[in-house]
């Protein structure tokens, strides 16, 4: 024990335990309590790696988090090193976690992770969709309702979209995403990642709706999915062209430069824009 305590954060492996990381291994060894969001899951898990842990380990999932928080924050002031970990990836990401970050980091204790596999970067990478820019949508609302209207509100979203979904609910979150989005929206359906059953499938939404309808895929469902395509640009007649062309002129650019301008602007080649304007 020492005077300030330390919470470690520990990315789990979402399936395979050969995925799980050596320090995550050390952590687990050396931690003073082990807070798990499924205890029997950690021992399991404990025991394929051949680990033995010999801190205290509680259990720490969405039905406790409340209440348990305050307890392990006082371990943690206390000057005990605490490591959390849930059933796969890292914790805080539609996981438990983020009070007990909060609770540490306002009591002034370093919080710190081993980090490990995360089921939305996996999916992302696996998905063949553009992964520069993204955004993680985590479960959408379970109410038919409310996911139609989050769906809606997010449907000129740009960037490649990432959630969770229960399996019980994804044909009806696959239809309402066809309609929201189009059905002819790429998607990837991310099926027990790392497992011995994995499975991805490439399809349109509309499709992949009816494919989900139709074969009630089990398991844990990492879906992605494509933005919003770019509204295509409107091409401005001859007459326009030329006004800008020389507006811009007028503004002290020599033709060449104006000519170039006016053609990035509208997304057009140079030469037609130079044909245009000597016509």
């Amino acid at each position: 024990m020492s005077e300030v305590g330390r919470l470690v954060l520990l990315g789990a492996p979402l399936g395979n335990p050969a995925d799980a990381s050596a320090r995550f291994r050390e952590v687990l060894a050396t931690a003073d309590v082990v807070a798990a969001e499924d205890t029997r899951r950690l021992t399991r898990l404990a025991r394929d790696l051949d680990v033995t842990v010999p801190g205290r380990i509680v259990s720490y999932f969405e039905g406790n988090e409340e209440r348990r928080t305050p307890e392990l924050a006082d371990v943690l002031t206390a000057g005990y090193t605490v490591a959390l970990v849930t059933d796969g990836g890292m914790p805080s990401v539609s996981d438990p976690g983020y009070r007990l970050v909060r609770a540490a980091l306002d009591a002034g204790v370093p919080v710190t992770a081993a980090p490990g596999p995360s089921a939305v970067t996996t999916a992302l990478a696996l998905s063949g969709l553009p992964c520069d820019r993204f955004c993680f949508e985590g479960f959408p609302p379970r109410t038919p309702g409310a996911r139609r209207s989050r769906l809606r509100a997010l449907a000129a979203e740009d960037r490649t979209l990432v959630f969770f979904e229960a399996p019980h609910r994804i044909a009806g979150t696959l239809a309402d995403m066809a309609e929201a989005f189009g059905a002819d929206r790429p998607a990837a359906l991310c099926r027990e990642l790392t497992k011995t059953y994995e499975e991805v499938v490439h399809r349109p939404l509309g499709d992949l709706a009816a494919w989900a309808a139709d074969g009630d895929p089990r398991g844990e469902i990492t879906l992605v999915v494509a933005g919003a395509p770019a509204a295509p640009a409107v091409r401005p007649d001859d007459d326009t062209l030329r006004a800008a062309v020389a507006g811009r002129e007028a503004a002290g650019l020599s033709r060449r430069d104006a000519i170039t301008e006016v053609a990035t602007a509208y997304g057009l080649r140079r030469r037609d824009v130079y044909t245009i304007v000597h016509s």
